[in-house]
């Protein structure tokens, strides 16, 4: 796969990211955020397994004695698993009590928080740029959620602590490349991970009726087959060829277009304040990304 054609394909996971908010919101009216993260995320793998079956038969075949999946690809899947979990679930329950525009703007804060807790990890400072960058992610963050009445919505704090985890989601993705597993392997592994989760959490504390569920068929679907079966698992192939940093600005992009649905599906609207805070935290997206990558180009230049 070129660079050009893993940037669409990854343009295109924006774009069905982005939708699929709609979907998450309408199929809250009869499940809880539990179930509705178990049931898309095991739709999801049902829909890659037949995928990862052929990937791990083709693996199998280049070598005499090969382990079904080594111990680090499997620890890879239990931790990609995990944090996908905490993000979707997170995510879901905040999306109970926000708009799907603060929704789509407070999950995308995960941009610049990649390069931090990449520093963090790795002790290797981040380009100058993420700090005017989180400065003003921050009060875009309180322009869209808090700045008439000071208080932030529930909601808002929940998909605001998602972005933590998608944000270590991004970074673990983009060390699977180095791992004995293919990508639909890895893909079906994390669904499969999250959705026994999901699904384990949901039937301990939420109440379950067959209604409720047939009632969010469709938004399921349209969220198991889309967005996870399809979204997350051209993001594992994508993110191959294209570089994390890159990878988070053209997924960032999913902001805008969860707006765009949100209007159009369910007539949401923002504020002069809530407009202002979307621009900050959208320019302090681009910020963290483009800047390194032209201070990079600058150095190519010159050397």
């Amino acid at each position: 796969m070129s660079r050009l054609q893993a940037d669409l394909l990854l343009l295109l996971v924006a774009v069905i990211w982005g939708s699929a908010f709609v979907a998450q919101n309408l199929g809250m009216a009869s499940v809880g955020p539990y179930t509705f993260t178990g049931a898309r995320f095991l739709m999801g793998a049902l829909i890659v397994a037949p995928l990862a079956w052929r990937e791990i038969q083709v693996q199998q075949s280049v070598s005499d004695h090969p382990p079904l999946l080594a111990a680090q690809s499997l620890l890879l899947i239990l931790g990609l698993g995990l944090l996908l979990f905490l993000g979707a679930a997170f995510q879901q329950i905040g999306i109970v009590t926000t708009t799907i525009t603060n929704a789509g703007f407070l999950t995308a804060l995960y941009v610049p928080l990649v390069p931090l807790i990449n520093w963090m990890i790795t002790r290797r400072l981040p380009h100058w740029s993420v700090w005017p960058a989180i400065v003003g992610c921050l009060t875009g963050t309180w322009l869209l959620t808090g700045a008439q009445s000071l208080t932030i919505n529930t909601g808002d704090l929940w998909v605001i602590a998602s972005a933590l985890f998608w944000a270590g989601h991004v970074l673990l993705v983009g060390q699977s490349g180095r791992r004995g597993a293919g990508p639909f392997t890895i893909a079906c592994g994390q669904f499969l991970v999250c959705g026994v989760l999901g699904t384990t959490v949901a039937l301990a504390i939420e109440p379950f009726s067959w209604e409720g569920l047939q009632a969010a068929a469709g938004a399921i679907a349209y969220a198991g087959f889309l967005s996870v079966g399809v979204g997350f698992t051209a993001q594992v192939v994508g993110q191959r060829y294209t570089p994390a940093a890159d990878t988070a600005i053209i997924l960032s992009t999913e902001t805008a277009f969860a707006a765009i649905f949100g209007s159009l599906w369910l007539g949401e609207t923002l504020n002069l304040h809530g407009m202002f805070g979307c621009a900050l935290i959208l320019s302090g997206i681009l910020l963290v990304q483009l800047l390194p990558l032209a201070d990079a180009m600058r150095r190519v230049r010159s050397g």
